[in-house]
């Protein structure tokens, strides 16, 4: 839990404020003493991102107004200053309210008139920074001082004091600003308190039992200090991080696992637009630049489910024909599809089929003479190949490329004696059944032609059928 609570609560400058709003639109004073006739920006966040909303140039005494006849979205506000330097603010209900600090020092003299949720949002933070500070400390001690069981032993017991206190503080923050922003996002940032798993006596594998349910509890009930159709946490970094927190280290990383847990939170905020579509995107954007084997599978879905589904009204048809054409190519070759057959010819002037080779497991390898990946991987995948080919394992490789001559000599140049595909023509569609737009590319496949591996390096071949010999074949 430790290491959990000190990497988590990096985070700080959070606030939102749920009364009713007083006046429309908004008017924000500044003043920055030392910092004159320059342009500051009232910018705000979207989850991980931040954009400017509106820009003032500060007169000769460091004083500007930020205003505007629109109410604010609610959230996590900055005011940027030259050279990057920025102080963060809440925005809530109440939107008429002055600020001020010092250039020199403008994160300890920064005050706000008017807004009583920013000024303990001020003292929230900077009490917050002293507990980092001291966590950090004792962190930093124990780290060096990991040979040493007694410095050890006392070291431990200090963190755990640190962090209850830490802990502590929170809770009180939450309640003493209850119904602001503050109090919503601060609780946020609270971790789930797992109770002690109680293991009944004689049970098998107490460890992993006590692990799995421990998992369970963790799983469940992650998003109970957050109110995920609160729309103000969608300007604020908390509901990014906790999302991508939850489908990162906390959900096990298969696609069923993931698309279930997917299921679930999407039926929780499908009624409040703003959230569910900053969910949907996340997701997306999330499972389509994971480079986790076996994540296709949620792009997949969440492009049915959403996308194409007509749920998603804030994509053009354009974007839509696009990422349907995508997911068609990936949908043939999703882990656990069966493979489909390949019958080409091959170098011994016979035709060959992918479905005839019978081993435990075939690596279907695509390739080229020419591709400079492609003689770097072909040579290691050779080595691997003949010290593996007498224990139930086949390479079927197919040659991207229609110059046979290339084809042939590499081949007879580097003795290659598995079985050599050769399909210029396409005749078998292998590029829209395995999506074949690079190459090396590798799948592997089970005595069933059931993929069970896709776009590995060769180095990792080896390893990974070792590995599904010890854990998946009974």
């Amino acid at each position: 839990m430790s290491r959990l609570i000190f990497s988590l609560f990096l985070l700080t400058g959070i606030s939102i404020c749920t009364g009713a709003q007083l006046n429309n639109g908004y008017e924000i004073n500044v003043i920055i003493s030392g910092l004159q006739d320059s342009s500051i920006y009232l910018a705000y966040h979207l989850g991980d991102k931040q954009y400017v909303k509106d820009t003032v140039k500060l007169n000769s005494l460091g004083s500007g107004v930020f205003i505007g006849n629109e109410h604010l979205p609610e959230g996590i506000y900055m005011i940027v200053l030259p050279g990057r330097k920025y102080f963060e603010m809440l925005m809530s209900a109440d939107q008429y309210f002055s600020v001020s600090c010092s250039i020199k020092d403008y994160q300890n003299t920064l005050k706000f008139t008017g807004s009583d949720e920013n000024t303990a949002f001020i003292d929230y933070q900077r009490r917050w920074t002293q507990l980092q500070n001291r966590a950090s400390a004792i962190t930093k001690r124990l780290q060096n001082n990991r040979q040493n069981p007694d410095s050890l032993r006392i070291l431990s017991g200090m963190q755990k004091t640190q962090e209850d206190s830490m802990v502590s503080y929170l809770h009180g923050v939450a309640q003493e600003n209850k119904g602001s922003l503050l109090a919503v996002l601060v609780k946020a940032m609270l971790p789930v308190e797992v109770p002690p798993v109680i293991i009944p006596p004689g049970a098998k594998n107490p460890d992993s039992l006590r692990w799995f349910r421990s998992y369970l509890y963790n799983k469940n009930h992650f998003f109970d200090n957050i109110d995920l159709n609160d729309e103000r946490l969608v300007r604020t970094p908390i509901l990014q991080a906790r999302l991508n927190t939850f489908f990162t280290n906390v959900v096990i990383q298969s696609p069923d696992s993931i698309n279930r847990e997917i299921d679930k939170l999407i039926n929780k905020v499908k009624n409040n637009h703003a959230v569910f579509q900053f969910v949907s995107v996340f997701l997306f954007n999330h499972f389509r630049e994971s480079e986790v084997m076996g994540h296709d599978a949620v792009v997949v879905k969440l492009a049915d489910d959403i996308y194409l589904s007509g749920k998603a009204d804030w994509v053009n048809n354009e974007f839509k024909d696009e990422l349907r054409k995508e997911v068609d190519l990936i949908r043939p070759n999703l882990i656990g599809k069966k493979a489909h057959n390949l019958v080409m010819d091959s170098y011994k002037g016979i035709f060959v089929s992918l479905y005839d080779v019978e081993k435990d497991f075939i690596v279907l390898y695509f390739w080229e003479p020419n591709c400079g990946h492609c003689q770097e991987a072909t040579p290691k995948l050779k080595a691997w190949y003949e010290k593996a080919k007498n224990t139930g394992i086949e390479v079927f490789t197919v040659c991207t490329t229609a110059d046979r001559e290339k084809w042939e000599k590499y081949i007879e140049d580097n003795k290659l004696t598995w079985i050599n595909g050769w399909d210029p023509e396409r005749k078998s569609n292998f590029g829209y059944y395995y999506n074949v737009t690079s190459t090396p590319m590798v799948y592997i496949l089970d005595r069933n032609k059931t993929i069970i591996a896709k776009k590995l390096s060769v180095e990792d071949i080896g390893p990974f059928i070792d590995n599904y010999r010890k854990y998946f074949r009974k």
